[in-house]
């Protein structure tokens, strides 16, 4: 597998070395500015997604950000849906049902356990992809630091935090998510532009769809809409988009180090909007977090 050349949509880049892109005059700081944005548009997006989660539950709020990510890329990409092939609906079929489990993982597990915690756990996916598309060399190093920050991240100094269905969740969304890079390769060679990403997304909110409806009852409020709304612009639509522009600003191995202090990002996301404190040791944690997905993108980049 020639993991150079695996392209990714959302943040999945993040740990995936690609080729090399020489940035324009002037770019590379907006590069950086954008890949800044787009982290802090996706931890703090999680974060806010509290008082959703309360009103219609995980599958509920998941189902919503979903469809409503799904209508506006819609509406400004129009996929030619009846044009497709069958190879091109079954690409998008596997990576939109990828999309809607790796969700619903993921905003189960924050429900659970501490924001930093959940993402550094997260982020073992794309870390396995980079690290386990070399085969069994010194980069399995990488992930081993990894689990190492993580289970400083787990204990706050009194006793393990969160529980183990959250850590089950949060290993399923990892899982998810490592998928979902792979897939996004076969997908974005398979569309033109970003009408593979709309299709996969029309599919994870229909995929989701059962669920939420489940758990909602069908009860909407206006208030309740408008603040999906707002999340699914935060995730995934935003983040999408400005990795996309700042992919041709900066070279890809700098984007991909930037992107591994997503991590620490969660962490802060929750410290500030969840009032989620953090241990020195749950610090050293994060940082290991951090060095192992740095690690493992620089490694890469010199492959």
């Amino acid at each position: 597998m020639d993991i150079k050349n695996i392209e990714t949509g959302t943040d999945g880049a993040a740990l995936i070395a690609q080729p090399g892109i020489s940035p324009t005059s002037g770019g590379l700081a907006a590069g950086v500015a954008m890949c800044l944005m787009s982290m802090s548009s996706i931890q703090f997006g999680a974060a806010l997604s509290s008082s959703a989660i309360a009103t219609y539950g995980v599958a509920g709020a998941t189902w919503l950000r979903l469809a409503f990510a799904a209508i506006i890329l819609a509406a400004v990409v129009r996929p030619s849906v009846l044009r497709y092939s069958g190879a091109q609906w079954q690409a998008t079929l596997l990576l939109g049902t990828t999309t809607a489990a790796m969700t619903l993982c993921f905003f189960a597990a924050i429900q659970r356990l501490p924001l930093g915690l959940a993402i550094a756990i997260d982020f073992l996916g794309p870390l396995s992809v980079a690290v386990f598309g070399y085969g069994l060399t010194w980069r399995l190093t990488w992930p081993l630091i990894a689990a190492a920050g993580i289970l400083f991240l787990a204990h706050d100094g009194e006793g393990w935090v969160g529980n183990s269905s959250g850590v089950l969740f949060a290993l399923g969304s990892a899982v998810g998510w490592a998928v979902y890079i792979l897939l996004t390769k076969k997908v974005g060679a398979a569309f033109k532009g970003l009408e593979g990403l709309s299709m996969s997304l029309i599919v994870a909110g229909l995929v989701a769809t059962p669920f939420g409806l489940a758990e909602t009852g069908g009860a909407f409020t206006a208030q309740g809409l408008v603040e999906v709304l707002g999340l699914a612009i935060l995730v995934p639509l935003l983040p999408y988009a400005l990795e996309m522009v700042a992919l041709r600003r900066m070279p890809s191995a700098s984007f991909g180090i930037l992107m591994s202090l997503e991590p620490a990002l969660g962490a802060l996301a929750g410290f500030l909007i969840l009032a989620q404190p953090m241990t020195a040791l749950q610090m050293l944690g994060t940082a290991l977090v951090v060095a192992a997905s740095a690690g493992a993108t620089a490694s890469a980049a010199k492959t």
